[in-house]
């Protein structure tokens, strides 16, 4: 027989000590002066909402921390680039140390950057990170805005922070091209000129535009100064006030998150500010400052000594500007040559409609979708769960729609090369990008809803039968069938934690006001539009009913129909594949 367990004598027992923690030496230094501050100036009590504060964890949402801490290294290169740099035309003779250039005329810009390339130690490497980071950063921001667009995140209450995102985006923009421009090379001037025609092609004022801002007719004497001060002043503050004005609003409305098991509305599952995130986010801007510095030099670019000083009468051949610029270049080189002749005047819409209106209209459509897509849905509520792609097939096939059309544009930036290098016609590329313009965009549309489409009839497979195992059974009857095991509550969740919207019937008389019916109807064939092809998701019940089952309702695989008299050789989803269009 088991003995009973032995006792403990309480006036034996010691009671439990913890070890108080002692902070080690940095901290020990830096906790007097923080104290010495806190009592000044409060920061403990003026931090510790912000540190405390919650950011959830996805790999998407680097996108923009590599757009800023691009910009920050933008800053921290161009101080040193500006050092050295002389934003000035006026006409000397290179002595300098690159030889095949020495006795040539140039402006003191050229030379200058001649002088930080070969002659300032570490001067090339530095401009060259900051040509990389200022790519970077326009590509991070854009990648970033695709997947706010993407995921819903413009939704409200976030529209002035997108439409901050956009104005920080032209701005970025604008500031590339003026600091491309700076070295006044032979490309970049190439690129002056571009912009010079764009200016002009402004009906009625476009001479007076260009004489106002080339000082004269180009080139002039003035441009380079002025550039550097919009360049290194002007667009760097406003920009760092659109970033602070957007890193506010962030912290003021909560980062979205993507939908999954505990996560609402109404809170963030993440990490906080101090000391997880703020320790990931300095690792990583050090990882963005590393690669930047891998490219800069070992990735050679804008090597503008072979380019020469610019000469208004001589051009690179086959000259491209930065990638950010490419989808106006395309634009203007495949627009048809459309002028028209009025009192004396030119209006040359060949390059104003594909040059001016292009960036007015990307732009500007950009900044009023989420004001478009909510007057179509009518949905006032708060957003902070990001949609799912698939889940929203209309909106993301007109972001695959416009993205095609970019790449369309791009393309048309480089025809020449194009042309050259796959021994085709300058002409015929050229005539395939006019159409392909307008046509590749539809097709891009249709087959990207399709695919979205296909996806939510995937999850609500996976919803209802669950999860394919690979297991293939026979039954007594001879025929063979998938096993399929039940995907956790979880999972189940976040396929199912969305929400669906209605495609809208025809208003009748008496439902809204006679002066409102035309704008309502064509409200309401919008959202046919947008929602009438969408899968209903499935009801509790048909999810009571598939969880009850087993998941029995198996792909059937023998003689190739699916057991509902459909000769597909699928098993057939009969529940749940419509979207309900409704009368309100």
């Amino acid at each position: 027989m088991a003995k009973p367990a032995a006792t403990v004598d309480d006036q034996k027992a010691v009671e439990a000590h913890v070890p108080q923690k002692e902070l080690g030496p940095v901290f020990k230094a830096a906790s007097g002066p923080a104290k010495w501050a806190d009592e000044r100036l409060g920061l403990a009590t003026l931090s510790r909402p912000f540190i405390r504060k919650v950011f959830p964890d996805h790999w998407s949402f680097l996108l923009g921390e590599i757009a800023l801490y691009s910009f920050i290294i933008l800053l921290i290169t161009g101080t040193f680039l500006s050092f050295w740099y002389k934003p000035s035309m006026a006409e000397i003779e290179y002595e300098g140390t690159y030889q095949l250039l020495r006795g040539v005329q140039m402006s003191e810009s050229f030379a200058s950057t001649l002088a930080i390339s070969f002659d300032i130690r570490g001067g090339l490497l530095v401009r060259q990170m900051h040509h990389w980071a200022a790519a970077l950063f326009l590509a991070a921001m854009l990648a970033h805005s695709l997947r706010v667009f993407f995921t819903g995140a413009f939704r409200k209450p976030r529209e002035i922070n997108w439409v901050i995102g956009v104005a920080m985006l032209m701005m970025g923009l604008i500031e590339g091209f003026a600091g491309y421009s700076l070295p006044d090379d032979l490309l970049s001037g190439t690129g002056l000129r571009f912009v010079d025609g764009l200016v002009r092609s402004i009906p009625l004022i476009g001479t007076w535009a260009e004489f106002f801002i080339f000082g004269g007719e180009f080139p002039g004497s003035l441009i380079v100064s002025r550039l550097y001060i919009v360049h290194v002043l002007l667009l760097p503050a406003i920009i760092l006030g659109l970033i602070a004005a957007h890193l506010a609003l962030v912290v003021y409305h909560k980062h979205t998150q993507f939908p999954g098991p505990g996560r609402n509305e109404g809170n963030v599952v993440g990490y906080p500010v101090f000391p997880v995130y703020a320790a990931k986010a300095g690792g990583f801007f050090f990882i963005v400052f590393g690669v930047l510095t891998l490219m800069g030099g070992l990735m050679q670019i804008n090597p503008l000594w072979t380019y020469g000083p610019y000469n208004p009468a001589e051009v690179t051949a086959g000259s491209q500007p930065d990638w950010y610029m490419g989808f106006v270049e395309g634009g203007i080189r495949i627009m048809p040559n459309w002028e028209w002749h009025i009192g004396g005047t030119t209006w040359s819409w060949n390059v104003a409609i594909p040059g001016l209106g292009l960036m007015g209209l990307f732009f500007g459509l950009m900044a009023v979708y989420p004001f478009i897509e909510q007057w179509v849905t009518k949905d006032k509520s708060e957003h902070h769960i990001a949609d799912r792609p698939r889940n929203a097939p209309t909106r993301t096939a007109f972001g695959v729609a416009a993205m095609t059309c970019y790449g369309m544009l791009w393309i048309g930036g480089g025809n020449d090369l194009v042309a050259t290098q796959f021994r085709v016609s300058l002409n015929a590329v050229t005539y395939f990008l006019r159409v392909a313009v307008f046509v590749a965009p539809v097709l891009a549309f249709l087959i990207t809803k399709r695919i979205c489409i296909g996806l939510q009839r995937a999850d609500q497979d996976r919803l209802l039968h669950g999860a394919e195992t690979g297991i293939i059974e026979r039954d007594p009857s001879g025929s063979y069938s998938e096993r399929h095991a039940p995907i956790s509550e979880g999972e189940a969740y976040t396929l199912t934690q969305h929400k669906q919207l209605p495609a809208l019937l025809p208003a009748q008389d008496g439902d809204v006001k006679a002066k409102e019916m035309r704008i309502e109807q064509l409200r309401r064939r919008a959202t046919r539009f947008y929602f009438i092809d969408d899968l209903r998701k499935p009801t509790r019940a048909e999810l009571e009913e598939a969880a009850h089952h087993g998941h029995d309702d198996d792909h059937a695989l023998t003689d190739g129909h699916d057991g509902n008299g459909n000769d597909n050789g699928h098993h057939s989803i009969t529940s749940g594949t419509q979207q309900n269009v409704t009368h309100q």
